[in-house]
């Protein structure tokens, strides 16, 4: 879930600044130190927003976080996520790629390839890698088809089933973030709802291109994920 739609559910007060477009909100993100965004604040003490658990206790409230599935619950979710991408991507039509999605300065072709790399990056850090941002900005070749990404997807999906099988799964084992510390349980979470939701805008991005789909994810596969309420920011 975004954090300020987070804040918003709860009836939080808040000012949102947008560093992209507002200088002085980047000074102040600066002066503050992060070196990321999203970020909440208070005074001088700020966090980074992209764990709910730690925007729970920053802000002092009295509810219970974490995730709501299991860790087998959220790998067959992330799997069958996968599997949905990889059916759909070759739908869309070559001459399309290049078009922008809503509100965003990432191609067609950028975001097809982003909801397998999240999947990548988490399991790089599930090997000791330290998960940074500029995992989640790496582009596909320029020029790459539909296919050439299903295939990447194919290979990441893989790879994540043997993790799963063979691999070091303990809930509670700590991986490093950009944002601080967290369990493999809530990173894995994290990871299954940023990949959902952009499979999400895919079904949508296919309908919005005229092109019919079978639709193989519905409102239940994303039940007691944290997905943002709209399928767009805004």
């Amino acid at each position: 879930m975004r954090l300020k739609e987070f804040l918003s559910i709860r009836g939080i007060d808040f000012v949102s600044v947008n560093v992209l477009e507002d200088p002085a909100g980047l000074a102040e993100l600066q002066a503050l130190g992060a070196r990321s965004v999203p970020v909440l604040s208070r005074g001088r003490q700020f966090i980074f927003g992209q764990s709910t658990r730690e925007i729970v206790a920053f802000l002092g409230l009295q509810e219970k976080s974490g995730p709501e599935l299991s860790p087998a619950e959220l790998y067959a979710r992330l799997d069958r996520f996968m599997t949905a991408a990889i059916g759909l991507l070759p739908l869309m039509p070559d001459e399309k790629l290049h078009i922008h999605v809503p509100g965003r300065p990432r191609s067609y072709r950028a975001l097809a390839f982003h909801l397998f790399r999240v999947v990548a990056a988490f399991l790089d850090a599930e090997q000791g890698t330290t998960l940074v941002q500029a995992a989640f900005r790496e582009e596909p070749a320029a020029d790459a088809d539909m296919a050439s990404v299903a295939a990447y997807g194919a290979v990441v999906q893989e790879r994540f089933r043997t993790w799963w099988a063979h691999g070091d799964t303990g809930a509670t084992r700590m991986l490093s973030t950009y944002y601080g510390p967290q369990t493999l349980h809530e990173l894995l979470e994290r990871t299954t709802w940023h990949s959902g939701q952009h499979v999400r805008q895919w079904m949508m991005l296919l309908e919005r291109e005229g092109v019919s789909h079978d639709r193989p994810l519905r409102d239940a596969d994303f039940a007691r994920l944290p997905m943002p309420r709209n399928v767009w920011d805004g």
